[in-house]
């Protein structure tokens, strides 16, 4: 029987093989052979993206509107076939830039601002509160509904419960410890998670393979096919309406609405950008990634509507939570090990979210939330210290665990009173607010960081008013009246009716008036001042990234600096041996082994700081920077003038590779022709060589007999008759 000690003890086993392969993975990639290194397991760990929503929740959104579960899953699909393009710009500016997380991405774009980074942080935190919590409630609901087997009874959670009586309180702790020990043993310069990825790619496997196992025990265990539950379906009247295209009161609007936000959503999720852009190890990988994952997208919901349908059918009066169908159709059937399988996959779709997500949030509160304040208020502290490797990684562990814990304080509030969808989509909006700032940033010189900062602040301020506090007014928490009148009894502030916009669904509603105050801020405050010195840089490095006269050569540094300083200011971040390593090797790779120079030219202080970047963000990097190094500020003129050089050569360097590309080109053809030339040579040696040979042979011959004839006068008439019908017979060889 499906006891707790059983459980608990195959989920430990399961979450400690996890941690042996990302052990694994990490440890060849200490070696130098990476594990990840296959578009197959990149395009593995994208579906991270399919979390307990997918699992559990797209068959309870089945079952309430048929094919409504879709277009959640329309909208990556679209990006990966069509938008693939703006995934790789993304990685190209990250790799040049070093840079660690969508925070970081955002910050470096408009002049490595703190005050951006630590916004974006903070959005991304609240905004993803709500799907950590979504992964809690699934994980619980259904650890509960095992400790009942055989029985199935809806777990219920009473308000009045203690902390101490949650299970989800130790789900999320359980969480925590392994996400600390999963993802912060060391400090990675790069920010990259080799084993982690490894991992997640495998979890991705796990879940489908059960998810599949359940869709066939279902459709073809339990009913007879795709035809039977659709026919049984067609009987039942109130069942019919979910038969139809679009059975959502929403409408097309609404479909349309959920394609665009699940789209940029799977770009600027913070999980998905680490997996995505951060963890990529080659951008070649994103040509099978653009079929993989689609089809990975199919096979997971190809029996979402079987098992939706049946489950209706199946369970029809029991009270049973169209959520949980895919747990409680093998525990209805007493197939335990299906069952077993159900719940590892559902724990490998909520453990996969979590650790990525988490590790990403804590990577961006330690970066540009905790260490500019550090920076601000004790920088004389930190500059005492010799090693903040033990720092960073303690910020990070507190952070994961803090956001875990924020994640179980929303289940316990708000969680309840919503579908596992409905959660998930409160956080899609409010990481759909990067888009204006992001996009723009890629494509727009003229994008400021006062106009990234108000529109920002503007599109979160609507997305809380209008998604968030909601969840908590019908929670019960806020005012009942606050959703029915709107913010001081003013009818056109209603938060999902927002100045008299009325006939659209809640989600559909927020993405517009969030994105009408988003982009509309950004784009008017951006107008209202040219970009600054350091924003016009930034902006040229981004939105030039993949122009073949891309500036990621370029060297925006003009002052004094020590090696031995920045040296030790590295090694204080990621310990002495690993600093000294790096700065060996990048003297080998440019050729100043030997050099002992004291002062560092432009070209090593950029590397340090994209070193320092890849630990502490590239705000705080520069931060530290300029505190042993004495820089002198360039001019709007000279940073265009830079760009203009690095633009030169490297248009230089390109017509360089084209004409020894062409100069290899032909000295191969030449070396081709010249062995065809001897080879016709070799040809006409034989040829000559046949030749004078049938032609000596019988001058030979007339020549001898025509001297025996001439020596002999007195020759028999018949020898002599004889000799000249052999003259006359090599003659006519001769002639034929």
């Amino acid at each position: 029987m499906l006891e707790a000690p059983v459980l608990i003890t195959v989920s430990l086993l399961y979450l400690g093989l996890l941690f042996a392969i990302a052990w694994w993975g990490d440890k060849r990639a200490d070696q130098g052979r990476s594990l990840i290194a296959s578009p197959t397991i990149y395009a593995l760990s994208m579906a991270v993206y399919c979390t307990t929503w997918t699992f559990y929740g797209s068959v309870g959104r089945a079952a309430v509107s048929g094919i409504g579960f879709l277009p959640v899953y329309l909208g990556p699909t679209l990006v990966m076939g069509l938008g693939w393009i703006v995934l790789l710009k993304m990685i190209r500016i990250v790799k040049a830039n070093r840079i660690t997380s969508i925070a970081d991405f955002i910050s470096s774009r408009y002049g490595k601002s703190h005050g951006l980074g630590g916004l974006v942080t903070i959005i991304a935190v609240v905004g993803i509160i709500p799907y950590i919590s979504l992964q809690l409630k699934a994980v619980s609901n259904t650890v509960s509904l095992l400790f009942s087997y055989p029985e199935i009874v809806m777990p219920h959670r009473s308000a009045t419960m203690s902390v101490g009586a949650d299970i989800s309180f130790y789900i999320a702790l359980i969480l925590a410890a392994f996400t600390i020990v999963f993802g912060t043993r060391h400090l990675d310069a790069t920010e990259r998670h080799e084993g982690m990825v490894a991992a997640i790619a495998l979890e991705s496997v796990v879940k489908l393979v059960a998810f599949l196992a359940v869709g066939v025990f279902v459709t073809y265990g339990v009913f007879d096919g795709f035809g039977d539950i659709f026919d049984r379906v067609a009987q039942q009247q109130e069942l019919q309406q979910l038969m139809t295209a679009i059975p959502s009161d929403a409408g097309y609007s609404g479909w349309f609405s959920l394609v665009v936000l699940s789209g940029l959503a799977f770009l600027f999720l913070p999980r998905q950008f680490q997996v995505a852009v951060v963890e990529n190890v080659n951008e070649t990988h994103l040509k099978r990634a653009a079929w993989l994952f689609p089809l990975y997208l199919l096979l997971i919901n190809i029996f979402v509507l079987p098992i939706a349908l049946g489950g209706l059918l199946h369970f029809a009066g029991q009270g049973v939570d169209a959520d949980t169908f895919v747990l409680t159709f093998p525990m209805s059937q007493r197939q335990e090990g299906l069952t077993l399988l159900a719940f590892i996959g559902g724990l490998s779709s909520a453990t996969g979210m979590v650790i990525v997500e988490t590790i990403a949030l804590s990577t961006m509160v330690c970066n540009d939330l905790v260490m500019p304040m550090l920076l601000r208020h004790k920088r004389a502290a930190l500059a005492e210290s010799k090693d903040l490797s033990g720092l960073l990684l303690a910020i990070r562990r507190g952070a994961i665990v803090v956001i875990l814990l924020l994640g179980y304080l929303y289940f316990r509030l708000a969680g309840e009173a919503y579908a596992l969808v409905a959660i998930g989509l409160i956080s899609f909006a409010a990481v759909a607010q990067f888009a204006p700032a992001l996009i723009g940033g890629m494509y727009w010189r003229g994008g400021t960081r006062g106009g990234a900062l108000t529109g920002l602040t503007a599109g979160f301020l609507v997305w809380a008013y209008t998604l968030l506090l909601p969840s908590f007014a019908k929670s019960g928490w806020l005012p009942g009246d606050f959703l029915a009148q709107g913010f001081f009894g003013i009818e056109l502030l209603r938060p999902q009716e927002l100045f008299g916009l009325t006939g659209i669904d809640e989600i559909s509603h927020c993405l517009f008036w969030s994105f009408f105050a988003n982009i509309g801020a950004y784009v008017a405050v951006s107008l209202l001042r040219p970009p600054m010195v350091a924003e016009a840089t930034q902006a040229t490095l981004f939105v030039d990234a993949l122009s073949e006269t891309g500036q990621d050569g370029a060297v925006l540094w003009r002052g004094r600096a020590q090696v031995s300083d920045l040296e030790e200011l590295v090694g204080r971040f990621l310990g002495p041996n690993r600093a000294q390593a790096a700065f060996a090797g990048f003297a080998r790779r440019n050729g100043r082994d030997g050099d002992s120079r004291p002062e560092a030219d432009a070209k090593l202080v950029q590397f340090a700081e994209s070193l320092l970047a890849g630990a502490i963000g590239s705000a705080s990097a520069r931060v530290m920077v300029a505190s042993v190094a004495k820089e002198e500020p360039l001019s709007i003129e000279e940073v265009m003038h830079i760009l203009d050089e690095a633009s030169q050569l490297r248009t230089y360097s390109r017509e360089l590779e084209r004409k020894s590309r062409e100069l290899t080109a032909a000295t191969l053809e030449l070396r081709e022709a010249n062995e065809r030339l001897q080879e016709l040579d070799r040809v006409k040696d034989d040829i000559m060589s046949s030749v004078t040979h049938e032609l000596r042979t019988p001058l030979t011959s007339i020549r001898a007999f025509s001297e025996l004839l001439h020596d002999d006068p007195k020759m028999h008439l018949a020898d002599r008759t004889r000799f000249l019908g052999l003259i006359v017979s090599e003659a006519e060889r001769l002639t034929r």
